[in-house]
């Protein structure tokens, strides 16, 4: 602990937080106590308590940094120049990657998450958290609105429906090829990767103007 003590309150705190992250994946966050935290951290549980409150603020913190992650992803996404399908591509290829690297929270984003922020006591990380999640949202409507623009995209679409709808079918799709890839490839001939694509063109298909 002697190096340790001379490291800063971020430096802890991450070292919590990456500790937190292994048992919730491992374990899930109800079988996983703050004495787990502090003993596969190398800290005591006194020691847990002087940089979190309690396990709910480790989550929120951590189900936060996923989604600036996510947010990242689907920016770099949409910033590429390219034409409204490849765009379509760089934001499934950017789900993909981020279920793959934190997909105990991929799941756990796609929850009820909380939107009531004036009737009842909540942590700033939350408010933050749906903060993120409509920033995402506001990327996913320009996106939508640029291929209708463009006529690539369906006309008719209603924008804020189109995009929960694209979130559902997209990341069930993704989390149907983690779950059942061995079935994939058993009864279907496919690989995880062929899967995905033909299940994104699809989706894509549903909302092109001139589905090919």
């Amino acid at each position: 602990m002697g190096r340790r003590k001379k490291e800063p309150r971020s430096a802890h705190r991450e070292h919590i937080e990456s500790a937190a992250s292994l048992l919730f994946t491992e374990k899930g966050i109800s079988a996983t106590s703050m004495d787990d935290i502090a003993k596969a951290a190398g800290y005591s549980k006194a020691t847990l308590y002087v940089y979190f409150e309690n396990k709910e603020e480790i989550v929120c913190i951590l189900v936060l940094n996923s989604m600036k992650k996510l947010y990242d992803y689907i920016s770099s996404a949409l910033e590429q120049q390219e034409t409204t399908r490849t765009r379509y591509d760089l934001i499934c290829n950017g789900l993909v990657q981020y279920q793959e690297e934190f997909p105990f929270y991929f799941k756990m984003v796609l929850d009820k998450i909380n939107i009531d922020f004036e009737n009842q006591d909540y942590l700033p990380e939350e408010k933050e958290t749906y903060q993120v999640g409509e920033a995402i949202n506001d990327k996913l409507k320009l996106f939508l609105l640029s291929g209708m623009e463009k006529g690539d995209l369906r006309d008719d679409l209603e924008i804020m429906p189109a995009i929960f709808n694209f979130w559902g079918m997209l990341s069930g799709i993704i989390q149907l090829a983690a779950n059942k890839e061995e079935y994939i490839n058993k009864s279907m001939g496919l690989s995880r990767k062929q899967f995905l694509e033909y299940g994104f063109s699809l989706v894509y298909h549903s909302i092109a103007r001139y589905p090919i």
